[in-house]
This record gives C-alpha cells, structure tokens and sequence, in this order.
C-alpha cells in the first residue's frame, strides 16, 4: 500500500478552484466588483510566478467567509459545484484516482485552496483525505483568519510531515501528481515525482531531472 498524492487544481481539475471561486463571488455580487477583480487576477498571475505573498492572499480570499452567513455559504458552493467544477472535473483524471484505488493506495490530496472550497470537490472525487489551507471557524461561522500553516510550498511539506504522524503510512514509494513549480519542495521529497500539464517552469525541471510527465487533458 503506497500514498498517492494529487494536486488539485489544474491537476485533478482543468482550472484553479480558488481562481473560479473568485469569479463565482463576483458573478454572484457577493464582493466589490472592481477592487476583487483586480486582487483576484493579481494574485493568480503572483501564484503563476511563484511570489504570491500566501497571507495577503488568504486575507483577501477568505474576508467574504466571514461576511456571509454559513447558510448563504452553502448554498453559494452548491451552486459553484455545479456550475464551475464538475465541467472541469477531467476524466482521465478519475480514472487516475481509479487506478490508484484499485492498487489499494491511500489517496491524498494537498492544495494550497482552502477546505471550505475542495473539502466537497475532495469528496466528490472520492478521496477521503485532504490537506488544505484551514480557515478559522468560532462558534460555527468563519471568522476571516486561518488555522495551522497554509499549504503553500513547503507549507505542504510540513502539513504532509505533520499529517504523515497521526496516519500509519510513510512517504516510501509514494507518488505525487501536480502541474506547478510552486509544489517542487514536495516533489523533491517524493519516490515518484510526476508532473502534470506541467507550468513552464516544472516542465522543465522535469525534463533536466527525467520526471515523468504526463497529460490528463489529451
């Protein structure tokens, strides 16, 4: 029994559900039109880079959690679920998951996006482990902060390293699929390192150190 670990977004998915999320909000006139726009391009063009400063990010990304009631909160998901992810939820993908869980692999996903967007894409997945960016909740209702270390480049080592101590697994043979050179700490680490639609970046780190690489979008 082998760890399987997957990205999320643009891996398991065709977008960034963060991104989407986003656009979701201000389809939904949830957040001021102009100044999220334009947060919401800037920080995806900073995470493309490599430089996204995680705790500007977060606190720009979670404020409307903690502006909206956890009722209206959910029905926002339902609807988001099925009008921004399950068209990008690809294929092959699934069958990906499938394979490993034939294998009798453990399967992990690790996202820098927070639970309160992929804890329902993890399960509708079918993957019963998540490590994810954890956005407070006091007395039922998000508060705007966070809790933990965010699951931001090695972030997602020391969330792994911590994860891996209350479960009875190890890192060895273990796989990892992504697309992005934010998530080389965690590459690194791993027996099968693969990369997925790869960034420019990672595609070529995959090339010089013989990675795999694949497409799940073919």
């Amino acid at each position: 029994m082998s760890l399987a670990i997957f990205d999320l977004d643009n891996t398991l998915l065709s977008i960034d559900s963060d991104h989407a999320w986003g656009e979701f909000l201000l389809e939904q006139g949830a957040v001021d039109p102009e100044s999220y726009s334009e947060a919401n391009e800037r920080f995806m063009a900073d995470y493309n880079a490599g430089t996204l400063d995680i705790k500007a990010f977060l606190e720009v990304a979670l404020k409307p959690l903690a502006e909206n009631s956890p009722e209206q909160l959910a029905a926002w998901h339902q609807q988001f679920m099925a009008a921004k992810i399950e068209p990008h939820i690809l294929p092959k993908a699934e069958e990906l998951l499938a394979r490993h869980r034939t294998r009798g692999d453990v399967l992990l996903i690790i996202t820098a996006t927070n639970r309160f967007i992929t804890g329902p894409i993890a399960e509708r997945l079918g993957v019963d482990h998540l490590i994810a960016v954890e956005p407070e909740v006091h007395e039922g209702c998000y508060t705007g902060g966070i809790t933990g270390i965010p699951s931001y480049q090695e972030g997602k080592v020391k969330r792994l390293e911590q994860w891996l101590e209350d479960q009875d697994i190890t890192l060895e043979d273990a796989w990892f699929y992504s697309d992005s050179h934010n998530d080389l700490p965690l590459l690194e680490k791993i027996e099968h390192p693969i990369a997925v639609d790869p960034d420019p970046i990672l595609r070529r780190v995959a090339e010089e150190r013989q990675w795999r690489i694949m497409s799940l979008r073919d």
